[in-house]
């Protein structure tokens, strides 16, 4: 039985306990002179001084192509030093309709050898199809680069959601071979996080090292749960360093270190900015409050000042809906009021139908206690701003069930961790936030001080 691309790279990771790529990139500056021979020869020192610690080796065809034929030969050369136990991904970014498609494959895994290789998506499934069509030969598809201009073209919207986020569910369908994955950069942690929470797929993640992305702060955002998931290329941080080897024993170190102590916090980054602006609009408010439910708060949320900035609300339609992308219900059920601009919101995104449960029911008319069309037996997923007691969200469900609706999840923006959960066993809660998480993410950016957070994490783990 024939081994998938990927499998392949998670068993060399488990085996030397790396995430490490090392990139093989020959500057014409690091040359001793201009020449294949000299590229050749700067990538079989940088391998025999990494060998140990890469679980993979990423050789950039651009500065092998630059030396012309003689290039290639030295490119096909340095692919058969690294031996066939240690996977490489050829980085040349193609992309072409599918004949043209076939040659580029043809030439980068039987001419070259090489296991794997990056490409562009952007003339779809046909032209993806030659590169992924053995399982043994695995691709990374451009998602979310870790340039500053990638947001040129990947941050645009595509049928309501960011491009790099379409790419990344297209990729989880033509994985069906298991040799699908991603290139995200690790400059941009809050996609990590947005795009782990999507998919299951490998990342490789550039950024690291020269181009100074934060290194725990990418692995906290992009690991799968299990530790794996991502794979890091550095290149010069490793080939200009004084000792190689020790530099990317070093490295490979930090990466562990990072990875194993790293905090539970994607869904913090994955909407950072919109845990910032709840602070900036003052839906959260700190000192002394008199709750709903006659509780003393040292915090108070009033999420609906969301309403007062478009960009913001928004953003919180999209975090709704990419937890509920995977949930399976037939209308959005707003619960009234703060929710209904959200429940409106991620409607309008989604193309999902809404309807809501009346608060106070009409003594004329329908008399109807549910605004919005709907079949009895339909799935109905409810939305609301946060959570705390639940008695509210009881109330709406029961108006929904008695119409002969069924309830199997809640979506709420905040959970204030007051022990709603135990009221929900029939039901399953889901968050963008929990205000724990939050509170740790506003200490840690200085945007609250340590008596604010003490004082409230204090009043959370006493209620």
């Amino acid at each position: 039985m024939s081994v998938s691309f990927f499998e392949r790279l998670e068993a060399r990771c488990k085996e030397i306990d790396s995430l490490l790529c090392v990139g093989l990139d020959p500057h014409q500056d690091d040359l001793a002179e201009q020449s294949a021979a000299s590229a050749r020869n700067f990538c079989f020192r940088l391998i025999d001084a990494t060998r140990s610690v890469a679980a993979a080796y990423k050789p950039n065809s651009a500065f092998f192509e630059v030396h012309g034929a003689e290039g290639i030969a030295a490119l096909k050369e340095v692919i058969a030093h690294v031996g066939g136990e240690i996977p490489v991904i050829l980085d040349a970014k193609r992309g072409d309709i599918a004949s043209t498609a076939e040659a580029y494959a043809e030439a980068a895994y039987t001419t070259l050898s090489a296991d794997a290789m990056t490409v562009s998506p952007y003339l779809g499934q046909d032209a993806v199809e030659p590169f992924i069509s053995n399982s043994e030969k695995g691709i990374f598809l451009l998602c979310k680069t870790s340039n500053p201009g990638a947001g040129d073209v990947q941050d645009l919207s595509a049928a309501g959601e960011p491009v790099y986020r379409h790419v990344a569910r297209l990729a989880q369908q033509w994985n069906r071979r298991g040799n699908v994955g991603l290139v995200v950069g690790a400059t941009y942690p809050e996609v990590l996080a947005e795009l782990r929470a999507e998919v299951n797929l490998w990342f490789l993640t550039p950024g690291v090292g020269t181009q100074g992305a934060d290194l725990q702060e990418a692995l906290a955002a992009g690991l799968r749960d299990d530790g794996l998931g991502m794979l890091l290329p550095v290149s010069r941080a490793i080939s200009r360093a004084q000792d190689p080897t020790e530099a990317a024993q070093t490295l490979r170190d930090e990466i562990n270190k990072a990875g194993k102590h790293r905090p539970n916090h994607k869904q913090i980054f994955a909407n950072k900015q919109l845990a910032n602006d709840l602070l900036r609009l003052g839906c959260v408010q700190f000192g002394d409050f008199k709750l709903k439910s006659g509780k003393n708060s040292p915090i108070y949320l009033d999420l609906r000042r969301l309403i007062g900035d478009p960009v913001a609300l928004s953003q919180v339609a999209r975090a709704y809906i990419a937890i509920m992308r995977n949930l399976k219900f037939d209308r959005l059920a707003g619960l009234p009021y703060a929710a209904l601009p959200i429940a409106t919101a991620v409607s309008l995104q989604s193309g999902w139908p809404l309807i809501y449960p009346r608060k106070e029911v009409k003594d004329y008319g329908t008399k109807s206690p549910i605004e919005g069309p709907f079949n009895a037996g339909e799935t109905a997923i409810v939305i609301d701003d946060l959570i705390t007691t639940g008695g509210s969200k009881l109330e709406g469900i029961e108006k929904l069930t008695s119409a002969g609706l069924k309830v199997q999840d809640i979506v709420v923006l905040i959970d204030r961790q007051s022990g709603a959960s135990k009221e929900f066993e029939d039901y399953k809660l889901h968050s963008v936030f929990r205000l724990a998480e939050l509170l740790e993410y506003w200490r840690a950016s200085q945007s609250i001080d340590t008596a604010q957070y003490e004082r409230v994490l204090g009043f959370l783990q006493s209620n």
